[in-house]
C-alpha cells in the first residue's frame, strides 16, 4: 500500500455528488435506500471510477493490494455504517474484488475513541503504519492501525506475498537496466524503462525501495550500489 494523492473532481460531477448527498440527508435514507440510489447512478459511478484510475500509481491497480485490477469503487467507510457518505468523493477508493468484496466487505474497525483503525492511503501515509520486508514480500505492522489494515485487507495472503517477493528482483533488474541506459546516454530508453517500472503492479515494492534509501546499509538491503545509484538518479 502506498500514499495516494486525491485529485479534485470536475466541477459538474462534484456538484452532482453534493446534490445526491443532500437528497440522501433530506430523505433520511438508510443503507438500503442509499445502495439503491448508488446503483442507479451509473453515469456518476463511471466518472468516479475514471477519476480514481487517474490517481493510481500503477495502471488501474487496487489501492489496497496494488496487484489486481481495480474493478470496484470501495466506500472506505461502508454504506451500512454511513449511508450519507455514499456519494462522498473523499470516501471513494479503487479496489479489486478480492480486497473489497472478499476481504474488507463491511468491516470498519475503530478504537475505543471511535477513530478508524484502517489506513486510508489518501489521507494517511501507509509507511507510518506498515513496513514491507522486500526480501519476503511481507508486511509488518508498526501501529495498531497497521495491524488492523493488514488483517482486514489480508495484505499478507500468499499470492500477494509471493507477488511482491518476485517484484523485488524484477525491480532491481529494471533499475540496473535504467542505470546502464542513462550511462550510455540513451535518455529516451531510460525514461521508457523508468515509466514501465513505475506503472507495473506491486508499485508498493518500488516505493518501499525509495523509502529505504536513507537507511543505514541501504545498499545491502536493496541489492547493491548500482540499484541505489539508479534509485537516486530516478529521483533527480
Amino acid at each position: 500500500m502506498i500514499k495516494i494523492t486525491r485529485t479534485d473532481l470536475e466541477p459538474d460531477l462534484a456538484d452532482k455528488l453534493r446534490r445526491r448527498t443532500a437528497r440522501l440527508l433530506a430523505d433520511g435514507a438508510n443503507d438500503t435506500a442509499a445502495r439503491r440510489r448508488w446503483h442507479k447512478a451509473a453515469a456518476e459511478r463511471a466518472r468516479i471510477r475514471e477519476a480514481l484510475c487517474g490517481m493510481c500509481a500503477a495502471i488501474e491497480r487496487c489501492m489496497y493490494c496494488g496487484d489486481s485490477r481495480g474493478t470496484d469503487i470501495d466506500h472506505f467507510e461502508p454504506i451500512s455504517r454511513a449511508p450519507a457518505r455514499t456519494f462522498d468523493w473523499s470516501n471513494h477508493l479503487l479496489a479489486c474484488s478480492s480486497c473489497n468484496s472478499n476481504a474488507k466487505r463491511d468491516q470498519f474497525p475503530c478504537d475505543e475513541n471511535g477513530e478508524c483503525l484502517l489506513v486510508d492511503p489518501t489521507t494517511d501515509d501507509p509507511y507510518d503504519h506498515l513496513r514491507l520486508t522486500l526480501s519476503t514480500g511481507t508486511y509488518n505492522p508498526l501501529t495498531p492501525k497497521g495491524e488492523a489494515t493488514i488483517r482486514v485487507f489480508q495484505l499478507n495472503r500468499p499470492d500477494l506475498r509471493r507477488g511482491r517477493e518476485i517484484a523485488f528482483p524484477r525491480s532491481q533488474a529494471m533499475l540496473r537496466d535504467y542505470l546502464r541506459m542513462r550511462k550510455d546516454g540513451d535518455e529516451h530508453s531510460a525514461e521508457h524503462m523508468l515509466a514501465a517500472l513505475r506503472q507495473q503492479p506491486f508499485a508498493d515494492v518500488l516505493f518501499a525501495m525509495y523509502r529505504t534509501l536513507p537507511r543505514t546499509g541501504a545498499a545491502l538491503v536493496l541489492g547493491g550500489p548500482e540499484v541505489v545509484e539508479a534509485l537516486q538518479l530516478s529521483l533527480a
